[in-house]
C-alpha cells in the first residue's frame, strides 16, 4: 500500500479474480452472482487469469484504475461516478468487489478481487472516494450555476447599456 499526497491517490496490490457483466447495478447478491460466474468458467481460462492476475489497483476521487502489476498495463479505468456498488462479499471475507457502469454503454461490470488484508478497507475508501467524488460534483455543479446566473445577468445589463446608448444619442 502507497499513499501519494501530490495526486491524492492510493494503491493496493490485489489479485484480480474477474470482471463479468451484471444485469443489476447494486446489492451483495450482484457480487455472488459474479464471483459464481468467475469459478464455473471455463477451467482453462480461470488458471490463465489466475497466473496473471496480480493488480495494482489505484484510487483516487476521480476513479479507480487496474494496472498490470509486473508490466504496468492499464487494463481498467473506472470513473468513480460510474461506480454504483462495492462490498466485501460475507462469505469470503477476503473477497471483494465493485460495479460500475460502462461510460459508452448501458452495461454494467462487476469487478471482483482478492485481498489477504485489506478488503474490508479498500470497500470503504471505494465507498469515500465515491462520497468525495459526488461531492465535488455537486460543487462544481453549484459553481456552473453561478456561472450561469452570472453570464445572465451580465447579458441583460449589456443589453440595458445598450438602450441607455441609443436614448443618449437620439437626444
Amino acid at each position: 500500500m502507497s499513499d501519494n499526497e501530490e495526486d491524492n491517490e492510493i494503491s493496493f496490490a490485489v489479485k484480480l479474480l474477474g470482471r463479468v457483466e451484471v444485469l443489476r447495478s447494486d446489492g451483495i447478491q450482484v457480487l455472488a452472482e459474479a464471483v459464481e460466474s468467475v469459478k464455473n468458467s471455463d477451467k482453462d481460462s480461470v488458471e490463465k487469469v489466475q497466473k496473471k492476475n496480480k493488480v495494482h489497483l489505484f484510487l483516487s476521487s476521480s476513479g479507480i484504475d487496474i494496472l498490470e502489476k509486473k508490466t504496468k498495463y492499464m487494463l481498467y479505468t473506472c470513473p468513480i461516478s460510474t461506480v454504483s456498488f462495492c462490498g466485501v462479499l460475507p462469505a469470503t471475507p477476503k473477497v471483494f468487489g465493485f460495479v460500475a457502469k460502462h461510460p459508452a454503454s448501458d452495461m454494467y461490470h462487476c469487478y471482483l478481487f482478492h485481498s489477504q488484508k485489506f478488503s474490508h478497507t479498500l470497500v470503504s475508501l471505494i465507498g469515500d472516494a465515491f462520497r468525495v467524488g459526488k461531492k465535488e460534483e455537486n460543487v462544481r455543479g453549484q459553481r456552473d450555476l453561478i456561472v450561469e446566473a452570472l453570464r445572465h445577468k451580465n447579458k441583460v445589463l449589456q443589453r440595458e447599456n445598450s438602450e441607455l446608448r441609443q436614448r443618449l444619442e437620439e437626444k
